[in-house]
């Protein structure tokens, strides 16, 4: 049984890492902390769906899910093979996933107060208002790691250019993504007009006619 703080991380990433630490045969079970109630119930349908015990203690912002193997245990998650372990490929080798088109540093408008009824400027669970949308970013762009086969390339325009500076929670992320063969590609002029040109921490400045030749080549879009 080992241990997985999650505290603090956005979804998917609890179930993504407790899925992980069950895949290892030696491992019979783990329990998560997490700090809220959406994370215990994801992390019961992962274990409901791949045959575990669950249970958990706690309350408020602190939750204890314990997660223990079953007879019927299925893993979800491939495991991962030795570099020299005949006929493995690389994630994605000999097919093309999307290229994804990022337009801004957050995800959604639903907490902006721009939109917000009256101009009231609202507060919820403590976050100021816009924050939802940079947690959401935030775990959309880990959950593309864990896709198969991964992005063919991702474009940042606009705010979006914030999430590659150097120091922004998603470069890592971003990192994981290029090193499994996705291209990560800045608008120039974006970069520019927020003076971060010299402080991007991942990725390649383009052009626009590049991110031109990229959009009218690629098989499938996802603007975000």
């Amino acid at each position: 049984m080992i241990t997985l703080d999650m505290r603090g991380q956005p979804c998917p990433i609890p179930v993504v890492n407790a899925k992980k630490a069950l895949a290892v045969q030696e491992v019979t079970g783990v329990v998560v902390i997490v700090d809220n109630i959406v994370a215990v119930q994801n992390l019961e349908k992962m274990a409901k769906g791949t045959g575990c015990a669950f249970s958990y203690t706690g309350a408020g912002t602190e939750f204890r899910v314990t997660i223990t193997k079953g007879p019927g245990f299925k893993a979800d998650v491939q495991p991962v093979q030795s570099a020299d372990a005949g006929g493995s490929e690389s994630p994605g080798q000999g097919s093309r996933g999307p290229l994804m088109l990022i337009t801004a540093d957050s995800m959604g408008r639903g907490d902006d107060p721009a939109t917000a009824a009256g101009g009231v400027v609202l507060t919820t669970y403590g976050f100021p208002p816009g924050e939802l949308g940079k947690i959401l970013i935030k775990g959309f762009i880990f959950s593309l790691t864990q896709l198969d086969p991964p992005p063919e390339a991702i474009v940042f325009l606009n705010s979006g250019v914030r999430l590659t500076v150097e120091g922004a929670n998603t470069v890592g992320d971003l990192k994981t993504l290029e090193d499994n063969g996705t291209k990560v590609y800045i608008c120039g002029t974006c970069a520019n007009y927020y003076n971060l040109s010299d402080k991007i921490g991942v990725g390649s400045i383009v052009d626009m006619m590049f991110i031109t030749n990229q959009l009218a080549k690629a098989s499938k879009i996802i603007t975000i």
